[in-house]
């Protein structure tokens, strides 16, 4: 006897298995990533008799109608929107750690000040569109069955990854904070500067995510998708350390008027003062700060929200052991945060670059 029809075309069983996938993809490109995604290789693809992934990718497309999807937001509606999440994460970010600054690293000021950097990335977050349902219509000959409408997205983004971040976040920038030294003004700037970031940070994950988009729609394989990705993410990282390095000398310009340090003056003027005030290793953990702030919303912004939770709430812990044990801030951040920073980085590297992080 033979065996079953549908072992007979297993093209058609990845057909019922990824119709959802086949029936909103925009270009093969599309179905090639989410197949790769859900952890099929080029074994798969010799199982239905073709070269390599992309190949069955092209099938799939073909012989699986396309289901309408909701029209793309303009560019100007876009632009507008990560704009103003850029502004919101500074807003969230910079107030609670200028008052924790003031008033003090006290419990009833750390727990109050904690609330709005906890809820940052829920806040943030771009909610998913609903997809418009597709019209009413008599069932076609070519299809499997009948399309089927996935469930509406969640209303509320307060899951657990978002508020794990959140507290990995709040952390990361109170710890230093709270922390004893001797130069807390200049902890209390540099922290400062981080916070505003916090607005860099999330316009740098906007626009890798939109990048990684558009290089979804114009690369005709996965490999020239991939070629095209590896200098975004180094581009993405380095726009927004630029931009806490410029935030961070201008805190410490601002301290070296409000806060000089006692002695003589020293010539040079106030770009000079602001220079000297900070030192190899403070300039150091102020990059390590600005990584473990970026390349979790990095992670986030491309659907890894797990991963950039764990990441988010391990850059704090791994810093708190060094500072526990009497290390200095800087130090302790550079010992222990630098570490999660370079996981974080080649993780990122290896995930990120995948087209199946930006469908």
């Amino acid at each position: 006897m033979s065996g079953p029809v549908a072992s007979a075309d297993p093209v058609r069983e990845l057909m019922a298995e990824h119709r959802d996938l086949c029936e909103r993809a925009v270009d093969p490109l599309e179905i090639a990533a989410g197949l790769e995604e859900a952890g099929l290789g080029p074994d798969a693809a010799a199982r239905c008799r073709h070269a390599d992934l992309f190949s069955l990718a092209e099938e799939l497309y073909a012989r699986v109608p396309r289901r309408p999807s909701p029209p793309e937001p303009p560019e100007p509606r876009r632009c507008a929107a990560a704009a103003r999440a850029a502004l919101t994460a500074a807003a969230l970010a910079a107030p609670p750690c200028a008052a924790v600054a003031a008033l003090g690293a006290r419990w009833p000021v750390l727990l109050p000040a904690a609330v709005p950097l906890v809820l940052l990335p829920a806040l943030t977050a771009t909610a998913p569109a609903e997809p418009a349902p597709p019209p009413c219509r008599p069932p076609c000959p070519t299809e499997l069955g009948p399309v089927r409408t996935p469930p509406p997205p969640a209303g509320s983004r307060l899951r657990p990854a978002a508020l794990g971040h959140g507290l990995g976040l709040a952390a990361l920038l109170l710890l230093p904070l709270a922390a004893p030294g001797r130069d807390r003004p200049l902890a209390a700037a540099l922290v400062l500067a981080a916070a505003v970031s916090a607005g860099s940070a999330e316009r740098a994950a906007r626009w890798y995510r939109q990048v990684g988009r558009g290089h979804l729609g114009a690369a005709r394989t996965l490999a020239e998708f991939r070629a095209r990705m590896r200098p975004v993410l180094p581009v993405a990282v380095a726009l927004h350390l630029a931009v806490l390095a410029v935030l961070s000398y201008a805190a410490l310009a601002v301290l070296a008027v409000v806060a000089p340090r006692p002695g003589p003056g020293h010539g040079g003027g106030l770009l000079h003062l602001a220079a000297e005030r900070a030192g190899p290793a403070a300039w150091a953990a102020q990059g390590v700060l600005g990584l473990l702030l970026v390349l979790p919303a990095l992670l986030a912004r491309c659907g890894r929200t797990t991963a950039a939770a764990l990441g988010a709430l391990a850059g704090p812990v791994a810093a708190a052991v060094p500072l526990a044990l009497g290390r200095p801030w800087p130090s302790a951040v550079l010992l222990g945060g630098g570490a999660v920073a370079v996981v974080l980085l080649a993780h990122g590297w290896a995930l990120l670059g995948r087209a199946g992080a930006h469908r």
